[in-house]
């Protein structure tokens, strides 16, 4: 059975007076998780060190939150399926807040990784549902400019929590930043309980609603584009300090600077994804993964040099940073009547292919160094877009 369209869920007169203060609260959640995905690769060196392991070993722990976050998003929203959304929503942002408590007391690598575990089963959930809840709040025809509202959150972390990550490592230790990302996790259930409407439950998602998700042949070339790019991304961004530190030589002021650039960018990036999304969604992912395999290019043939390092990464930031409301836009446009299954399964997809990308990110970083990481995510990324470019054009959301 699935979830009812948006125009039968809540009264249009209530849902343009309570959209934006419930749809920014959404976008400080995303913030808090985001924020926690975000800071081992900034953190990886010295938390390595730390742990006593390998920096491939460390990044595992971007593996783990991936990997259970790709079974807990369909088991979520299945398991949860006849509760109120708001009470899950808040129950999922309080697994960020005791696993970030956790990962900063972590005294070796199993405690962390088991720290990331429960981070990947708020993340999980709280993306998986992500889709349906902007269908739900948003006014009607705004879903594309309510996604970029929620990505901001995205952005603003992209832009916080790598430099601050990698500044507050080398100054105060790794293990305040995730203590800090607790605070602010203890923030947003807050903001959302002032702010978020009960969204009682208004059908039944199961195995069967997302096996008809996967029968749409947008959704499925979606999910194979997304496991290209995604993929891609993270083997290179979970090891970008040990290329940034090896390759281009950088300090640690420059390299927080270089990280703050990557989310600057990332923050007009989600602008411009969105912007571009309301016309085409399919043409700003296939743009954003071209930007990412282009920055990759570029990192690889010259990444020694300073200038050319620092402009791949911005690039880099700016297309990612469209990648996440261009993809989410795409499946609001692609199942709006399903739209909790397509966000799980998408989601489920997202994540296998970030902990695979993590893992053999990993293993090619210790084998052969990060510069050949880069050249295989730049190839993944591209293969993504040419995948995307091939889908039909898609009807923009009602």
């Amino acid at each position: 059975m699935s979830l009812p369209s948006s125009d039968t869920d809540i009264p249009t007169t209530t849902r343009l007076s309570i959209a934006w203060p419930a749809i920014m609260s959404l976008s400080l959640g995303v913030f808090g998780f985001v924020t926690s995905e975000f800071l081992p690769p900034s953190l990886l060196t010295p938390m390595a060190r730390d742990l006593g392991t390998s920096v491939g070993m460390a990044g595992q722990s971007v593996t783990a939150t991936a990997f259970v976050a790709a079974i807990a998003g369909p088991t979520v929203v299945i398991g949860t399926s006849r509760f109120d959304r708001r009470t899950t929503l808040l129950a999922l942002t309080l697994c960020l807040i005791v696993s970030s408590v956790l990962a900063g007391l972590a005294s070796d690598l199993t405690a962390l990784i088991v720290s990331r575990v429960l981070l990947g089963v708020g993340l999980g959930g709280f993306w998986a549902m992500s889709v349906a809840l902007v269908i739900r709040l948003s006014p009607p025809g705004s879903e594309a400019r309510a996604m970029a509202v929620i990505m901001t959150g995205v952005s603003v972390a992209t832009v916080c929590a790598a430099p601050l990550g990698a500044w507050i490592s080398s100054t105060l230790g790794w293990r305040l930043a995730f203590h800090l990302t607790a605070i602010v996790g203890v923030v947003a259930p807050v903001v959302q309980m002032a702010t978020v409407p009960s969204l009682p439950s208004m059908g039944s998602t199961s195995l069967s609603t997302l096996g008809a998700a996967l029968r749409r042949p947008a959704i499925r070339i979606s999910l194979f584009a997304t496991f290209c790019i995604a993929s891609g991304h993270y083997a290179a961004f979970t090891y970008v300090r040990p290329f940034l530190e090896d390759i281009s030589r950088l300090d640690a002021p420059s390299l927080s600077l270089l990280l703050l650039g990557f989310g600057i960018a990332g923050f007009f990036g989600n602008i411009l994804g969105g912007v571009v999304s309301q016309r085409s969604a399919r043409v700003a992912i296939a743009a954003a993964a071209i930007g990412i395999a282009g920055a990759m290019a570029a990192a690889v043939v010259a990444g020694t040099s300073h200038l050319v390092a620092s402009a791949a990464v911005v690039l880099w930031g700016l297309s990612f940073g469209a990648y996440p409301v261009s993809i989410q836009t795409y499946l609001t446009q692609a199942a709006p009547d399903d739209a909790e299954s397509a966000g799980a399964v998408h989601l489920s997809v997202f994540m296998i292919a970030v902990s695979l990308g993590a893992i053999f990110g990993g293993i090619l970083v210790d084998r052969l160094g990060p510069v050949t990481t880069f050249a295989v995510a730049g190839v993944a990324a591209l293969f993504g877009a040419i995948l995307i470019s091939a889908a039909k054009p898609l009807r923009k959301a009602a």
